[in-house]
C-alpha cells in the first residue's frame, strides 16, 4: 500500500509598518518556504497566522492591535489553529500584551525573525500551556539576513543596509526597539544586491533608520557614497533609490554622490520633522532651520530635477503657535514635492514623553490638518507643472484593460502618487518613455511612447 502523503501546513503573514518591516516579513516567509510550509495569501486559509507588527506611533500600534484581533477572530471561528505576533510590538510589549491578549499563542521579537516557522510548527503540535515568548537579545552586529520570499513586485526590492539607530531623537522609540546603529558590511550588501538583481530586481531601494549614517560604525566614516558607487556597477540594476536620509548627516560627499552616481534616481527623502529652531533643539535633531534651507538650496542647485520628499511632526510638547507658524512658512518656502505628516504621540521611555507643556490633542489634530491642506496645494501645483513633459517610467501593475500604474524617478513605491499610463499590451516591470498628459491631484495621467533601451541614466528627456 502506498504511504500516505504528509499534509503540508499553511502559513499566512499580515505585515504592517514600514519597508524595513517588510524586509523582516520577507525573511519570515523565506524561512517558511525553506521549511516546507505553504505560504498563502488569505489568513482564513492558513493553519497559522503571523502578524508582523509596527509600534512606531500610536496610530501604528492601533493598526497592529486591530490586525491581531482580526487574526484571533479567525482562530475563534476555527479558521486557523494558531496566531503568532512578531515585529516591533512583540519586541517591546510582548510581556505586557501576553496578559491582555491571552489568545495569542506566540510572541517573537526582532533578533531572528527566521525562527518563526519553527515556532509555528511547535504550535501545531499542540496548544502550549502558556504563550511562547522568544525575545532574544539583539545581535551586536548586522550581516547576512538569509533568504527572502519577496512580496514586492519582481522588478523592485528593498535592500536594508543598516539596522538600529544612534541618533536618539527625543520623540523616537526606534533605538529602544531596534537597538543602536549596526551597518551591514559593504561586501554583504553587494552580495545581496547581486542576488536580488539575479532574481529580476531592476530598481533597488536602499533603506535603514538613517541611510546617511551607513558605515559610520564599521568604517569610521559615512560610507553611503562608496556603497552607491559599487551598486551602480551591477549591470542588471537600472535604478537605485535611497530613502530615510537624515538632513543633519547629508554631507557634501553624499550630495555629490546623489548628483553623480549613475543609475541613482534624483529623489531625496529628507525628513525635516520641524522648522522651528527651539523645537528642533528639543527634538535633538542636530540641525537648524538655516542649515536645512541651505541643504535644500544646494540640492536644487546641484540636481535641478531633484524630487524632494519629507516628513514633519506636529504637536511636539511645547510647540507654540509661533513654532507652528515657522513650520508652515518653511513648508511654503521649500515647496517639497512630497510631504507626509505625523501627529506627535507620547512614547514611553523617550525624553519627550516627560516634557511639558503638552499640546492638547485637538490642537495637534488641527495642526496636522493645516499642514496637509497647505502641502496639498503645493503638491497639486507641482504635479500640474509636469504636464507636457516626457519621462521614463516603470510599470508596477495593471489597473484596467488599457491602463497601468507606473512611477518615474520622482515616485517611490507605496508612499507617493502614481502615473496612470494608457496603452495596451503593457507589462509590469517594463520601462517606458511616457508623455505626461494630465494631472489628477497627487497622480498623473500619461500615454506610452514605447520602451526605453537599457541605460545608466534613470531620467528620461524632460524629467
Amino acid at each position: 500500500m502506498a504511504k500516505a502523503r504528509r499534509r503540508r501546513h499553511k502559513l499566512a503573514l499580515i505585515s504592517l509598518g514600514c519597508a524595513k518591516n517588510e524586509v523582516d516579513a520577507e525573511r519570515i516567509l523565506g524561512a517558511a518556504a525553506e521549511s516546507g510550509w505553504i505560504v498563502c495569501a488569505n489568513p482564513a486559509d492558513a493553519d497559522v497566522v503571523v502578524v508582523n507588527t509596527c509600534a512606531f506611533i500610536d496610530a501604528a500600534k492601533s493598526e497592529s492591535l486591530r490586525a491581531i484581533h482580526e487574526a484571533l477572530a479567525l482562530k475563534a471561528a476555527g479558521q486557523c489553529r494558531a496566531v503568532a505576533v512578531a515585529g516591533c510590538m512583540a519586541q517591546r510589549y510582548a510581556r505586557e500584551l501576553c496578559r491582555e491578549l491571552p489568545g495569542v499563542d506566540a510572541w517573537v521579537g526582532l533578533a531572528d525573525p527566521r525562527q518563526l516557522p519553527a515556532v509555528a510548527a511547535a504550535l501545531l503540535e499542540g496548544p502550549p500551556d502558556s504563550p511562547i515568548v522568544r525575545l532574544k537579545p539583539l545581535p551586536p552586529d548586522f550581516g547576512d539576513e538569509g533568504s527572502r520570499l519577496r512580496i514586492t513586485p519582481k522588478h523592485y526590492a528593498y535592500l536594508r543596509i543598516a539596522e538600529g539607530c544612534d541618533n536618539r531623537c527625543s520623540y523616537c522609540a526606534i533605538p529602544l526597539i531596534r537597538g543602536p546603529l549596526r551597518s551591514k558590511p559593504l561586501e554583504v550588501c553587494l552580495a545581496e544586491a547581486r542576488q536580488l538583481a539575479a532574481d529580476g530586481c531592476r530598481e533597488l531601494i536602499l533603506i535603514a533608520q538613517d541611510t546617511t549614517n551607513y558605515g559610520l560604525d564599521l568604517y569610521g566614516h559615512r560610507s553611503l557614497p562608496m556603497l552607491l558607487d559599487q551598486l551602480a556597477e551591477i549591470q542588471e540594476l537600472r535604478w537605485l533609490r535611497v530613502l530615510y536620509s537624515h538632513p543633519a548627516h547629508f554631507d557634501e560627499a553624499t550630495l555629490e554622490a546623489f548628483a553623480a552616481t549613475p543609475k541613482l534616481c534624483h529623489y531625496v527623502d529628507i525628513p525635516i520633522q520641524h522648522a522651528s529652531d527651539p523645537v528642533l533643539q528639543r527634538m535633538r535633531r542636530r540641525t537648524t532651520r538655516a542649515a536645512m534651507a541651505d541643504l535644500i538650496a544646494r540640492l536644487r542647485a546641484r540636481i535641478p530635477d531633484v524630487a524632494l520628499r519629507t516628513t514633519v511632526l506636529v504637536g511636539y510638547p511645547g510647540e507654540t503657535d509661533e513654532d507652528f507658524a515657522a513650520l508652515l512658512e518653511f513648508i511654503e518656502a521649500a515647496q517639497f514635492d512630497r510631504l507626509g505628516a505625523f501627529v506627535y504621540s507620547e512614547e514611553e521611555g523617550t525624553r519627550a514623553a516627560v516634557e511639558e507643556p503638552t499640546v492638547p490633542e485637538e490642537a495637534r489634530a488641527g495642526r496636522y490638518d493645516e499642514v496637509m491642506r497647505r502641502q496639498q496645494a503645493i503638491a497639486f501645483r507641482r504635479t500640474a507643472a509636469r504636464v507636457g513633459t516626457v519621462v521614463e517610467a516603470v510599470l508596477d501593475r495593471r489597473l484596467s484593460g488599457s491602463t497601468s500604474a507606473g512611477r518615474s524617478y520622482a515616485e517611490a513605491p507605496d508612499v507617493d502618487g502614481l502615473i496612470r499610463v494608457a496603452g495596451r499590451r503593457l507589462k509590469a516591470g517594463e520601462f517606458l518613455q511616457v508623455e505626461i498628459t494630465g494631472a489628477d491631484g497627487y497622480d498623473l495621467e500619461a500615454r506610452s511612447r514605447g520602451k526605453t533601451p537599457s541605460r545608466k541614466d534613470p531620467h528620461g528627456p524632460g524629467a
